[in-house]
């Protein structure tokens, strides 16, 4: 069946206000996204973070009396509130995203693809992913500067295999499953989120890997494994905590190992070089899209 979607801007101050009138008008759901470009990068597991400006968006079944529900919405937060109503074509969203993730080529043979597709290439090395999980996916470029470095490390030198890896910041598990259908010995992957550590077990066990890795939240993490314990460590967050955890990170790599970081837009890229500088020597960082991939050798 179709929908009525009513949409309405609002600020942080009034957001709860705002989002009460809409479920008290009979909204079956209400979605909220930033109305200018403040966007909320990483929060903490459990926390939810506001933006300043708000675009609010109510879900109605499409018989309702449109004429009253702006009247009551109105009474509620003020005859001057801008509305804007229209009909929604009923669809099937799960199907659309499914439609729309095609199989990805990282390097020479590298593909990260849909689990509900067959490989493009069925002697290429084939990552299958659940298109439903947003733990990361390939299509974002800092996943991407990822995969194909590891691609290119392999092709080059066989510079992955036999490898012991960290996955800094896994996610989806997609760089150190990678890395271990590319030839790695062992990976470790840590994440502060504990649905990333289910992601990446279930995509694991989907590609044949899971008895080569093993999966922590930081806590966790065993004393044994914390000091110069891995030949390559790939950490895609983000520049902030990346810059905090340099020394840590640097701790975990072993000496001549790889340190291959993403996640950092291209204006950041002094303060990761001056960050890890002191205990790695860093190669020409690598552009996509205004994100960057930094590299370097442990000293």
């Amino acid at each position: 069946m179709p929908w009525i979607q009513l949409t309405l801007q609002t600020d942080k101050a009034n957001n709860d206000k705002a989002e009460q009138a809409l479920l008290d008008a009979g909204a079956l759901s209400v979605t909220l996204r930033d109305a200018e470009d403040n966007p909320v990068l990483e929060p903490l597991p459990g926390e939810t973070p506001l933006w300043d400006e708000i675009i609010l968006t109510g879900l109605f079944e499409a018989d309702i009396n449109t004429e009253a529900l702006k009247s009551e919405i109105k009474s509620q937060l003020g005859e001057q509130t801008t509305l804007k109503l229209e009909a929604l074509e009923d669809k099937d969203w799960v199907r659309a995203w499914m439609d729309d993730y095609k199989p990805m080529q990282f390097g020479k043979r590298l593909w990260v693809c849909p689990k509900h597709l067959p490989p493009p290439d069925p002697n290429a090395v084939n990552l299958m992913l659940d298109p439903g999980l947003a733990f990361g996916t390939g299509t974002h470029p800092t996943t991407a500067l990822c995969l194909e470095w590891l691609d290119y490390t392999n092709e080059l030198n066989n510079g992955i295999k036999d490898k012991q890896i960290l996955d800094f910041g896994c996610g989806s598990g997609v760089l150190a499953i990678a890395a271990l259908m590319l030839g790695a010995k062992h990976c470790d992957g840590t994440d502060i989120d504990p649905q990333a550590i289910l992601a990446s077990k279930d995509n694991a066990i989907e590609n044949r890997v899971n008895e080569k890795l093993d999966l922590f939240l930081p806590a966790d993490m065993p004393a044994d494994k914390l000091h110069e314990s891995y030949d390559i460590v790939l950490a895609n967050i983000l520049a902030g905590p990346l810059t905090e955890l340099a020394q840590q990170l640097a701790a975990y790599c072993k000496s001549g190992g790889d340190i291959v970081l993403s996640g950092i837009l291209e204006t950041q890229s002094e303060k990761i070089i001056q960050a890890y500088s002191p205990w790695f020597n860093l190669e020409p960082i690598t552009v996509k899209d205004d994100w960057i991939r930094v590299t370097g050798k442990k000293k």
